[in-house]
């Protein structure tokens, strides 16, 4: 297939280009600056713990997205808060077939698109304010992903892979087309596992459902994982997040198929690890704070359901954010030796 990865010289864009370009499709990608010379020059990069060399893979590399020819699918592998200032030039690039596979976390711009129901088609204004990627972008062209692996920018054109290869799929309606089980096959060749689910929402709330109580709560703490799980105080603000989002999502018609006790367990399990909000922190990166906790509070206004635990944490987090990148700074805890 010809795929086209805006985001592609990005940790989670980087990682599906080598692998897709490796399978065999025609990748083109599209980057910026120091990372768009590397790729260009040494080909873009992927280090893998059970692969003794990096894998290498010769892809087209284009700075404008207008520069990239109609694609059969498009994968946006760019944060939600960069959606809005290239989705003009995306749908430009876009045929009546292209396939685009938004990949961003949090609650996407397309979420009540083809749900049906009372809130058929009802802007997030949090993650796309006036409904400009609703109006630019025509909801039958889209497949719906949740992005399970996590990767790393190690150097420019030069992608670290840290774990897992999920990336589930689905139709914005449910409905099991020949168009998903072609993209599905496709994933799957390039070494991915990519099911079709037929609710792809409920999988975007699982994940979700960590992402917008452990990120935000361990960029105020500086805390892992495992930390933030074993603590007790902030454990049980993570799970009161959760059940407040709970009943957001479940009045949305979603399904859990875990419990919030376990889905706690599963984040404990992971260990000393900083969230990827928490690494943006300290490396001076804006905050997604809005995509995964912002557009919970805005849906728990529209079903008219109270977030005060979950409004509390985001008006910290965002305060925070706001005070970095009003210094250009960044705010990490010096390591301390010697006691």
């Amino acid at each position: 297939m010809k795929i086209c990865v805006i985001g592609g010289g990005g940790a989670i864009g980087g990682y599906l280009a080598v692998m897709l370009a490796r399978a065999g499709n025609d990748v083109t990608v599209v980057a910026r600056g120091a990372t768009l010379a590397a790729i260009k020059e040494r080909g873009l990069a992927l280090i893998m713990d059970d692969q003794p060399e990096p894998l290498v893979a010769q892809v087209k590399a284009v700075e404008k997205i207008r520069d990239a020819e109609t694609p059969d699918v498009v994968i946006l592998a760019v944060k939600a808060h960069q959606v809005e200032p290239v989705i003009e030039d995306l749908a430009a690039i876009m045929g009546p077939e292209t396939i685009l596979i938004p990949m961003q976390n949090g609650i996407p711009w397309w979420y009540f698109q083809k749900l049906g129901g009372d809130y058929q088609d009802h802007s997030v204004e949090t993650v796309d304010a006036g409904g400009v990627a609703k109006n630019a972008i025509n909801p039958n062209n889209i497949i719906g992903c949740v992005v399970y692996p996590a990767t790393f920018t190690q150097a420019p054109g030069v992608i670290r892979h840290v774990e897992g290869n999920r990336f589930p799929l689905g139709e914005l309606d449910g409905n099991q087309t020949e168009r998903i089980q072609k993209v599905s096959e496709m994933m799957s060749a390039a070494g991915f596992k990519s099911p079709i689910l037929e609710d792809i929402r409920s999988e975007i709330w699982l994940k979700l459902w960590g992402n917008m109580t452990f990120n935000p709560i361990s960029s105020l703490t500086h805390g892992t994982l495992e930390g933030i799980c074993q603590y007790p105080l902030t454990k049980e603000l993570a799970r009161n997040m959760m059940a407040e989002a709970q009943t957001i999502a479940e009045k949305l018609g979603v399904t859990f198929r875990v419990d919030i006790e376990r889905r706690i367990a599963g984040a404990e399990k992971v260990g000393k690890h900083k969230t990827s909000m928490l690494q943006d922190l300290e490396a001076g990166r804006s905050l997604e704070i809005d995509a995964l906790l912002g557009s919970v509070i805005e849906l728990g206004q529209i079903t008219k359901i109270p977030t005060p635990c979950l409004n509390t944490v985001f008006a910290l987090t965002k305060y925070l954010d706001e005070n970095v990148q009003a210094s250009k700074g960044s705010l990490a805890l010096p390591s301390v030796s010697g006691y």
